[in-house]
């Protein structure tokens, strides 16, 4: 596995400098799923090095243009990234993990665990049935890799509180239909993602 001094060398694309007890808590991070992908079918990356560019690098990129705080829904987890990752530098920030597949859930607690997280929820609902229970008490809402975002994206606005935000990671062909039929949220300037041909972040922000 990768050592400190590498795991810096790797993130500096995107800008990223993590302290000793940030970049111990990736390295516990990553040791972790690697062992864990090799029973469940976590990420279809293998390769350590891989890893922390694909999802560390890009899922904390954000940190560099917007400071997270309040409450955070992470829809569609998987391995944690971006919400549970997220954590690493913003650890005052109170995460929920909406993930169906129990083994996921399973893995995403014992992340939480080993990485001496607080203010983890991991639940198993569905979006549709969290914004039913009228739950609009979110900050932000965040979905990298996660399919279907003509139906996921207007119920995430039902959940976030007034001037709360989106937050997708997408590639430029998901990015362009989302703006153009997505009217729940004022969007920004997508922000390009190191390393990537067509990844961005798009950020919306909820009407007041």
């Amino acid at each position: 596995m990768l050592d400190a001094t590498r795991l810096r060398q790797l993130l500096e694309p995107f800008r990223l400098e993590p302290t000793e007890a940030q970049a111990e808590q990736i390295l516990a991070y990553l040791d972790l799923l690697h062992r864990w992908n090799q029973k469940i079918n976590l990420t279809a990356i293998r390769d350590p090095e891989e890893s922390v560019t694909r999802h560390f690098g890009e899922s904390l990129f954000i940190a560099r243009h917007l400071e997270l705080r309040g409450r955070l829904l992470d829809i569609g987890s998987g391995a944690g990234f971006p919400g549970l990752a997220l954590k690493i530098v913003f650890p005052e920030l109170a995460v929920t993990l909406l993930e169906p597949v129990a083994k996921k859930r399973a893995f995403l607690k014992e992340a939480a665990r080993v990485c001496g997280f607080s203010a983890v929820e991991v639940r198993g609902e569905r979006l549709e049935d969290l914004a039913r229970e009228g739950a609009a008490h979110f900050d932000f809402a965040t979905m990298r890799a996660v399919g279907n975002l003509d139906e996921l994206v207007p119920l995430a606005a039902q959940i976030l509180k007034p001037g709360g935000s989106a937050l997708l990671w997408l590639t430029r062909d998901q990015a362009a239909g989302v703006a153009q039929t997505e009217a729940s949220f004022a969007w920004g300037e997508p922000i390009p993602i190191p390393l990537t041909r067509a990844g961005e972040i798009w950020r919306g922000i909820k009407p007041a």
